[in-house]
């Protein structure tokens, strides 16, 4: 997270960077995301990034507690739609920071009905331009697009009924 650049992004962005953050995280100390670990990640990054007490934070953080606790509770699910449109690439040979951006946008798909899951795969794109390159973010692109096709509901919209 650049800090000069958080307060320019939206709240859901911020909230989407902080989870595959806190994931990656979670990933390398193989723990399991809970929210005793996350307040005390996010209190470090709050203070590191000065991101203040404001709305834009709560928002941000809500957000991110809401992904991550989609992904712990329906990490299975989520990877095994991230395998079956990976072709040739086991999910474990994905870096943690891919493969936590994905996890973070096929929870946004299939449990989010408010964001249309164009919108996830573009939040994803931007956020691995940002934390992997440029060179991934075709992969991460087609395999995103093909969980998104997989899906019942239209990509373009948010599902009637969703709130905003």
């Amino acid at each position: 997270m650049n800090a000069e650049a958080a307060p320019k992004l939206h709240a859901k962005r911020l909230g989407r960077e902080l989870a595959m953050q806190y994931l990656f995280r979670c990933d390398i100390l193989a723990e399991t995301p809970d929210m005793g670990t996350w307040s005390d990640f996010y209190e470090q990054l709050r203070e590191e990034f000065q991101l203040g007490n404001n709305r834009y934070a709560r928002k941000g953080r809500e957000y991110a507690e809401q992904l991550f606790t989609l992904v712990a509770l329906h990490r299975e699910e989520i990877d095994r739609a991230i395998r079956d449109h990976s072709a040739h690439w086991a999910l474990e040979r994905m870096s943690l920071v891919d493969r936590n951006i994905m996890r973070v946008a096929v929870a946004e798909m299939l449990f989010i009905p408010e964001v249309p899951p164009v919108v996830s795969i573009d939040e994803a794109a931007g956020i691995a331009r940002d934390y992997s390159g440029e060179a991934v973010v075709s992969f991460i692109n087609g395999v995103l697009n093909g969980v998104k096709d997989s899906l019942s509901r239209p990509s373009r919209e948010k599902l009637s009924g969703a709130e905003s």
